[in-house]
């Protein structure tokens, strides 16, 4: 028996939905209700929040397919110790009601990424503040406000620490009080000088270490990818007419 649980609630069934990636341009009709979203932690599976094996079709480089697989899940908990301190105090107007994380490896096991989500107790309106602060300032491009790597002994993710973060990407979401982040580095544990946000790492022709590499598409694809998944996991199913 698989024991990668997040919390005791995690044994309901998965749903379906069909929410646009773009969370701005969701419609009313369309989005689920606010609340219900905040509970997804601890009312879903985890194999629907972090599936064991993720397809990226075009995610990579020039529009490479892509594919991740799940190394482990981290135990849900709170906010401390998974974000540096100016990250973590930014957050904290939102507040932090859980955070989850789990960490992949792509195909060829030579990049790790852990991905993450920040359950807030904020409402839409503390999420939209929060998200125009975030693109105002812009503090999802501050090498000091990185989320940290969930570093897995046994597995290809067993150097994945601070020294380690490549690329990454933190997206605060205004339809769901939810805050989706991912980190990537090197599976081989060597240290990166200069990390770079995944919108920077993802320039065609970019010659820095972490673009080369495709680092930035490879946080950038599988955040985008788990963000799908929450917002599939909390649309209602369709009622036959």
């Amino acid at each position: 028996m698989v024991c990668l649980v997040l919390g005791l609630g995690l044994i309901g069934g998965a749903v379906t939905g069909s929410w646009l990636l773009d969370d701005s341009a969701a419609s009313p009709a369309s989005q689920p209700l606010y609340t219900d979203a905040r509970k997804l932690w601890h009312s879903v599976p985890v194999d629907s929040l972090f599936p064991p094996t993720i397809k990226g079709a075009g995610a990579g480089p020039g529009g490479a397919d892509r594919v991740w697989t799940r190394v482990a899940v981290a135990p849900d908990g709170p906010c401390t110790g998974a974000f540096d301190p100016l990250l973590l105090r930014a957050l904290q107007p939102v507040g932090c009601l859980r955070v989850l994380r789990a960490t992949y490896t792509d195909a060829t096991a030579s990049s790790v990424t852990t991905v993450g989500m920040v359950v807030t107790e904020a409402d839409r309106d503390g999420m939209a503040a929060l998200r125009k602060r975030f693109s105002e300032e812009g503090l999802d491009e501050r090498t000091d406000l990185l989320p940290r790597a969930y570093a897995v002994p046994g597995t290809p993710a067993a150097g994945f620490g601070d020294r380690q973060r490549a690329s990454w990407t933190v997206s605060v979401l205004t339809d769901a009080p939810v805050v989706v982040f991912a980190v990537s580095g090197f599976a081989d544990g060597r240290p990166v000088a200069d990390p770079m946000p995944a919108a920077e790492a993802t320039v065609p022709g970019d010659a820095s270490a972490p673009a080369q590499a495709g680092l930035g598409h490879e946080a950038k694809g599988i955040a985008d990818r788990i963000e799908r998944a929450l917002r599939e996991s909390a649309t209602p199913p369709e009622r036959p007419e």
